[in-house]
């Protein structure tokens, strides 16, 4: 009888934890995974980065035979949404080789050692399927830098991290078997993961551009009727900034209401719908009051109005007094396709013309009834204000940053915030330049409404009739209105702005 029971303790106890630290069905293995790098469209440069690995996995010899070594690691960093999943599985189907997919969060355990001996599983099975490709995503989940930040260390994550670095390492240059990872923070991982010999290189997945988009647009818009006059370049030049995610929400998005409205195929009414629910909200219902619908129609009309008529700025898409979100009113506009790169006047005109909507009602309301409308501008405003001066030495304390050190995410590594590199003085002189920027962005913006009164009551009355009016007719009706010499004035005004901040 002691026997047996201590039989069946023995099956309902130790029997659970006798694969414990074992991947089991956790790890996806996939022997071909049917994708090919035609069917990765946008991140071309990606791609050819990728292609010597394939190369690799297919002709070894190619490169043993002038002594290279191909890197062991490669590490695919980028926003989320952009296909660096895709990615990975198209190089182990170009190169018909076994994929090994996990994610980082798989080896993450409450008992210490079980990560690592997962890690352990993983790569004994990986090196009996050589050659192939180990995908790991999220890596950050195990590959956070050690001993950093408050709490000292995880005595679980460093070793799952010291056991991944150890089979690194045992690598020899004929192993063929490449560890491909995912990550959109890089700056959190631990420098010995990223030496030469683990992951040496580094592939950056950025958004698509422009032609980018159109072409995942295409591979998506593969299974939808779409309408003939539905243009993909038109709705790639509508959404600057979307991953390929983001593109594949919107064709799905915009399907839905097609369906919903019984269509047969989806034109550019679901379309412009869906990439309005996207970037904004749901539509809400329209304000009913009529005081409260011009005092909307003002605010919008006031930022898209200077936006027109100053240089430098993106081009007006649409502005609507249709509630969205939290928002009661919305103007949209055509960011550049270069994002990463804007001038002094850039940021003046855009200062100018986040301050139309609280100008436009201290035009028609006075200062003692002007309303929290514009928190958000100001807000927004301001933070690109103190960037101008602290980070991009756009002022007349000059080209040097001024911002604090070390004000990073102390539980991202790198310990607590110490002091600044700015003397109080110092300090007291930005919070001074940043008043004066605004202040005279707030005159510039002034002079512009005022000059344009009746083009500004026309706009709101037609925006209060329409409830909708496109960047195409708004252009039109403010080159009608405004003379040339006024827009010279106006540039002249800017240039002389810029020049004296």
């Amino acid at each position: 009888m002691f026997f047996q029971t201590l039989s069946f303790l023995n099956v309902l106890f130790l029997n659970p934890f006798a694969n414990f630290g074992k991947m089991n069905s956790k790890i996806e293995v996939v022997q071909k995974t049917n994708v090919k790098f035609a069917d990765v469209a946008g991140i071309d440069s990606a791609k050819r980065e990728l292609e010597e690995v394939v190369t690799f996995l297919k002709e070894p010899a190619k490169f043993q035979n002038v002594g290279a070594n191909i890197p062991r690691g490669i590490l695919l960093v980028g926003p989320p949404g952009n296909g660096k999943t895709l990615l990975a599985k198209a190089a182990a189907g170009e190169a018909d080789v076994p994929f090994f997919s996990v994610s980082g969060s798989e080896f993450v355990e409450m008992f210490v050692g079980v990560g690592a001996s997962r890690m352990r599983d993983l790569f004994e099975r990986a090196k009996t399927k050589a050659p192939c490709i180990v995908f790991v995503d999220e890596i950050d989940a195990i590959g956070r830098q050690r001993g950093a930040g408050i709490g000292s260390s995880n005595d679980e994550k460093e070793q799952t991290l010291n056991q991944l670095l150890t089979e690194m390492d045992g690598f020899d240059n004929n192993s063929r078997i490449i560890v491909l990872a995912a990550t959109n923070r890089v700056d959190i991982l631990d420098s010995a993961l990223l030496r030469p010999g683990r992951f040496d290189r580094q592939v950056t997945v950025n958004l698509p551009t422009i032609n980018g988009r159109i072409e995942i647009l295409k591979v998506h818009a593969k299974n939808k009727p779409l309408d003939p006059d539905v243009s993909l370049r038109l709705i790639a030049q509508r959404t600057p900034g979307f991953s390929g995610a983001d593109l594949a929400n919107l064709l799905n998005e915009a399907a839905i209401n097609a369906a919903r409205s019984m269509k047969e195929s989806i034109t550019f009414t679901e379309i412009n719908y869906a990439i309005d629910k996207i970037i904004a909200g749901l539509e809400g219902t329209s304000l009913v009051e009529l005081f409260d619908r011009r005092l909307v129609a003002f605010h919008e009309v006031g930022h898209a109005l200077i936006a027109t008529v100053l240089d430098k700025h993106e081009s007006v898409q649409k502005l609507t007094i249709i509630p969205r979100g939290r928002a009661n009113g919305l103007t949209w506009f055509t960011p550049q396709e270069s994002l990463n790169m804007s001038s002094r006047e850039n940021f003046l005109t855009r200062l100018s013309s986040a301050l139309g909507g609280r100008v436009a009602e201290d035009i028609i309301l006075g200062r003692n009834l002007t309303t929290t409308g514009a928190s958000g501008d100001l807000k927004q405003l301001t933070n690109i204000t103190r960037r101008l001066i602290t980070q991009f030495g756009m002022s007349n304390l000059g080209p040097i940053t001024l911002s604090k050190r070390g004000m990073r995410p102390v539980f991202l590594g790198r310990g607590i915030p110490k002091n600044t590199n700015c003397s109080d003085e110092v300090i007291s002189k930005i919070d001074t330049q940043v008043q004066t920027l605004v202040k005279a962005c707030y005159e510039q913006a002034t002079t512009i409404l005022k000059d344009n009164r009746i083009l500004m009551d026309y706009l709101v009355d037609l925006l209060i009739e329409e409830e909708v009016i496109e960047g195409e007719d708004f252009e039109k009706i403010v080159g009608s209105f405004v003379s040339s010499e006024n827009l010279l004035k106006y540039k002249k005004a800017m240039n002389q702005l810029t020049t004296k901040l």
